[in-house]
């Protein structure tokens, strides 16, 4: 497959795994790239930067291809010294960086210096042209469908990405709520030059997760998600466990007078990656898209990557061409 996607990143096929907080790890972003996707560790997944250089070093260890690291900026628990995970992207020799939340641009300099492209995940159309305005080289363009933080829109993809496509000049990447072949066909048709899947790379066997959060995704439908931080105006889109419906019930009885301390706890980043680690689905948050209602199985990455194309090309051989007739 030839897209402006794979001519920017020197990918096989048009497919991003997308950052995903304490799943990004080598492994996973390892066996994406030798499938012949784009693999991406999730910086901030790693307690340091100096713990990413070493997680960057293993996926060089696992791959020749080329590989990505996700740098999300957003309001954390902790803050964050985001200019030295920047830095330890740079001399670790890594080309390819997807960005997320604020604005990327104090780091474009650094990163053009050192020849990295960049893809930065938006959510609205005016943040995607904010985006190439100030120069990153794509934009993956994230409907309402996925998981993790959606904006405040609440724009799904069959809209947001033909009217992103409009308008925009650089490589674009459709993201939330893709995880088949016929959806990946649908993307290019509404102007997409490839696609990000995260909750789709969750059940495959190089997952660095449990297998009981595997088995969730597998059996949770489409409607088994909460959007939880809504009154704060950082939605977050994550399985609907306990704790998530307990956050919900939290915010609903606070109304207008909710403060993230009230929740905070029950949020908190290690537990959610306990639950990953450890198995146990509602010990704490963790994001998955509505997605998972379409997943059913859970393969290698390169059985995945190769169906999902193998689909593609189905549904546009098999469904598209016909309406070419007369």
């Amino acid at each position: 497959m030839k897209t402006r996607i794979t001519e920017l990143l020197g990918i096989e096929y048009p497919i991003v795994q997308g950052g995903m907080q304490n799943v990004g790890y080598a492994e996973l972003a390892a066996a994406v790239s030798n499938a012949g996707g784009l693999g991406i560790i999730t910086g901030l997944t790693q307690p340091t930067p100096e713990d990413l250089a070493k997680e960057i070093a293993r996926c060089q260890d696992m791959t020749d291809k080329p590989f990505g690291v996700n740098l999300t900026i957003l309001p954390t628990i902790k803050p964050v010294p985001y200019e030295e995970y920047a830095q330890a992207i740079v001399e670790s020799g890594v080309k390819i960086v997807e960005t997320a939340g604020s604005n990327p641009e104090p780091f474009l300099p650094m990163f053009g210096d050192n020849d990295i492209k960049v893809v930065h995940k938006c959510t609205s159309v005016r943040h995607a042209l904010k985006a190439q305005r100030i120069g990153v080289h794509a934009a993956s363009v994230d409907g309402f469908e996925c998981a993790g933080h959606p904006g405040e829109d609440d724009v799904p993809n069959l809209v947001l990405l033909p009217a992103a496509a409009a308008q925009l000049d650089i490589p674009m990447l459709a993201s939330g709520g893709i995880g088949t072949g016929a959806q990946m066909a649908a993307c290019m048709a509404l102007g997409a030059d490839g696609i990000n899947m995260g909750t789709r790379f969750m059940a495959t066997k190089e997952a660095p997760i449990h297998d009981n959060i595997k088995r969730a995704v597998m059996e949770a439908s489409e409607l088994d998600t909460e959007l939880l931080f809504r009154p704060l105006k950082n939605t977050a889109r994550v399985y609907s466990n306990e704790v998530a419906k307990e956050v919900r019930g939290i915010e609903k009885e606070a109304g207008n007078d909710i403060k993230f301390e009230m929740i905070q706890d029950l949020v908190a980043g290690t537990r959610g990656k306990v639950a990953l680690d450890e198995g146990d689905i509602n010990y704490g948050v963790w994001t998955s898209g509505m997605v998972q209602g379409l997943i059913h199985n859970n393969p290698s990455c390169h059985d995945l990557i190769q169906e999902i194309v193998n689909d593609c090309r189905s549904a546009i051989r098999e469904r598209m061409r016909p309406l070419m007739e007369d």
